[in-house]
């Protein structure tokens, strides 16, 4: 059973990174659920995307310190869900900061060492300028994708095995510069 946790907050796309996870185990003979679990999405609020994977899986749910892997968008989102990690789970997590709504109206201030801090519990953990990438391929939304090809250096699969799920699940004509932000985090992934 593979259980993989995508995090961030709302507009960030990771309903379509679960789809290509579940396109890529799919591919793969796999039974595959997907479940979102959401706040406020449409203003910000905190997402939560379960992927779970295996020969048979009956519930897209993940328990709290089973997950494989935790794909994470945001810097603090990444914190916030750690307790599901499994003890020698991956975090693979952007850098990006979008303040959250006590930061906003000025009760709390966003955390500057958060990723040390999880580096502090010694959590394994890759983190990485998504969104700078993203920009390179294109466009700041391909962030998420930028993470998927992160995650494929962990989760294994060829190169092309993934440009295929890709394919399939991008429109054509948002394919290349999609196809160049998989390369973007898949190479940056590489080289940590």
């Amino acid at each position: 059973m593979t259980n993989i946790l995508i995090v961030g907050v709302g507009g960030q796309g990771s309903l379509l990174a679960s789809r290509i996870l579940g396109a890529f185990y799919t591919k793969r003979g796999l039974d595959v659920k997907l479940s979102e679990v959401h706040g406020m999405s449409q203003r910000g609020g905190s997402v939560v995307t379960y992927v779970r994977a295996g020969e048979r899986v009956d519930s897209p749910i993940i328990s709290r310190h089973t997950a494989d892997m935790i794909l994470s968008f945001e810097a603090i989102e990444a914190a916030r869900y750690l307790e599901y990690l499994k003890p020698d789970g991956a975090l693979i997590t952007s850098t990006q900061e979008i303040d959250p709504m006590p930061v906003i109206t000025g009760a709390a201030k966003y955390p500057s060492d958060i990723l040390d801090q999880i580096a502090d519990l010694g959590v394994k953990a890759v983190s990485m300028d998504a969104l700078s990438l993203a920009v390179e391929a294109g466009s700041p939304k391909a962030a998420n994708v930028v993470m998927i090809g992160a995650a494929s250096n962990v989760l294994g699969g060829s190169e092309e095995e993934w440009l295929e799920v890709l394919a399939a699940c991008v429109p054509p004509k948002f394919l290349e510069m999609n196809r160049k932000a998989f390369l973007l985090g898949r190479a940056a992934h590489c080289s940590k």
